[in-house]
Order: C-alpha cells, then structure tokens, then sequence
C-alpha cells in the first residue's frame, strides 16, 4: 500500500542589513588660492556623524601622492579610534548651475572594513579628476568647488522570525479536456473534412493548422483560402482519421487497451503514415515508441520496411537490434 501524503508545511525567513546612510556636503571656496598646497598635503572638512561614527573628506587640490598631481584626490576617513566599520560611500561633484550632482566614484563593497586600530590611511579616489578637466569642467563655477560623500554604514545583519508561507493547490491543467469537448459538440466548427467510405468529420481549421504545417498552407496558404469549408482525405479509414483528430485536439492517443492486439497494431501503423503525411512530429514519435514495445516476429518485416518507407531512424534501429538480438 502506497504511503498516505501528508500536507507539506513550509516555512521562510528573511535577512536584512542595518543600516545608517548620510551624506555631507563640503563646498572648497577659493578653488585658485588652494592650488599650490603639495603634492600629499590636503585639506580636512568638518566632522559628520553617520551610523555613530565619526567621518570626513579629506580634499588634496594638488593629489594625495606625487604621482598624482595632476588630479586632485578625495579621500574618505573614519575618525573614530581603535574602530572597525563596514561602511560603503560615493563621490560626487555639484554642477552648481543645475544643482545636480554627477557620480565620479563609487565604492560598493563593504570589504574590507575601515580599520582605525591599524592607523590604515584613508580611502577613496586617489585621482578623483584631473585638475585640467575639472577648471574646464561646470564643477568649478565663481571659483568654488562642491563635493559630496554620501555614506553608508552596515551595522548588523538582522533575521527576521520565520513564518508559514500560505500553500495554495492548483488544480491539473484542463486544457486537454476542454479541447476534447470542443471537438465532440463541434461548437464553432468551420471545416468539413470528408474521408474514405464517404464518413465526414467537422473540425476547427486554426486548430488543424495550429497543429500541423501541412493543414496550415492548405487552408490558409496562397493554394488554401480562408474561405475553404471543406476538404477530402484520400487513403485514410474513418477510424484511423478520427484517432488522428482526437491526437490534434488533446496531444494524446484515444484508449487502446491492448497495444498488441492486432487491431491497435494496425490502426498505430496507419497513424504513423498519418502522421508523417501531416509532418506531426510528436505523433509520429509516440507511435514509433509503440510499435517498439511491440515487436515480434510475425510483424517485424512489415514495421522494418514501414520505418523504412516513413524515414523513422529509432524504429528502424529497433528492428535491426531485435533481429540481431535473435539471430
């Protein structure tokens, strides 16, 4: 006896960061007067107050290092002592004629930390802009410069406490079904399809060429027409057209209960040819898996040589390893 199922309970948390954001705004008034400083020698801000911890912007109008005096450099310092603080920050110079500031750089990560127990410089943008660029730039304006730092610190990680998430049941899709009763009230009909022995079915076309590239030039291609309502099936018995129309609307084959009865047999093997005549692929495949499962010696000649003549690659292979198997 199968184990009963018991109703499933799921849970979920979730993890958010602490965090403090600030940002301050240093304004560098006779921009000229600065230049000149040294190469290393800077200018500090006033003290700001992010996260609790003490911050500010260290301005070097002649670059922080030789190498770099030809840039001005800005660079972010926690003041804090014997401190270690995750913290991220951007960069940014004002365009005091729009008000708006642009990006000039950016730290995204919050490794590793600012460490003042280790007397570690300061951090941030060693050559900021170049000192050419930025006199040409709308940065500089009347002489005066505006820098912002906007600072994030990462406090701690916060977990929220776990809760049920709600388990709705979807029910099986019903599409198949729903196709199958379109199908058997012929609701909406607009094709007649006359078949062998004179047996005549009623179909959707836009379902035929949905499903099959054969039915699609035929009735909507430059040959077909729109305005077709009917059409005949030559070589095909009613019975194998209509396992063949159930396959189009609902993707499966009709009820055989005995796959190797004769019969079924028979009606598999003509929809194969059905299915290769209307370039229906899945069908095709589905009946070729069948009549692999069937093989025997009495019928093995006539599904070689129908594999054959239809180019089914898998069950021709079947065939030759089944005789293999036997010889």
């Amino acid at each position: 006896m199968a184990a009963l199922q018991r109703p499933r309970t799921t849970t979920a948390s979730t993890c958010i960061p602490d965090t403090a954001r600030g940002t301050h705004v240093f304004t560098i008034t006779c921009y000229r007067m600065h230049k000149g400083l040294g190469a290393g020698n800077f200018i500090r801000s006033g003290t700001f107050t992010v996260g609790g911890y003490d911050w500010c912007v260290l301005y070097y109008p002649d670059g922080n290092r030789s190498e770099n005096n030809d840039y001005v450099s800005v660079l972010v310092e926690l003041q804090c002592k014997k401190s270690v603080v995750r913290a991220l920050y951007d960069l940014r110079l004002t365009n005091q004629a729009t008000g708006k500031s642009s990006l000039l750089f950016s730290r995204p990560s919050s490794f590793p930390p600012f460490n003042s127990c280790k007397n570690e410089p300061p951090r941030g943008a060693a050559r900021f802009m170049r000192r050419d660029l930025l006199e040409e730039s709308p940065y500089l304006h009347d002489d005066c410069l505006v820098i912002e730092c906007d600072v994030t610190v990462i406090k701690e990680t916060q977990v929220l406490p776990a809760y049920k998430t709600s388990e709705i049941q979807v029910p099986p899709s019903d599409l198949s079904d729903n196709l199958a009763k379109l199908l058997q009230g012929k609701k909406g009909t607009d094709l007649t399809i006359k078949v062998s022995g004179g047996e005549v079915f009623h179909a959707h076309k836009i379902v035929l060429a949905m499903r099959s590239p054969v039915f699609d030039a035929e009735l909507f291609g430059p040959m077909g027409g729109k305005e077709k309502q009917c059409i005949e099936i030559e070589d095909m018995q009613p019975a194998v057209f209509r396992a063949f129309l159930h396959f189009i609307y609902t993707d499966s084959l009709p009820a055989m209960d005995d796959f190797d009865s004769n019969d079924s047999k028979e009606l598999v093997n003509h929809l194969l040819v059905a299915a290769d005549r209307y370039a229906m692929e899945r069908l095709k495949l589905l009946c070729e898996s069948i009549l692999c499962k069937s093989l025997d010696a009495k019928s093995l000649a006539a599904t070689l040589a129908l594999s054959d003549q239809h180019h089914c690659t898998k069950l021709k292979d079947a065939c030759i390893r089944y005789i293999k198997h036997f010889a």
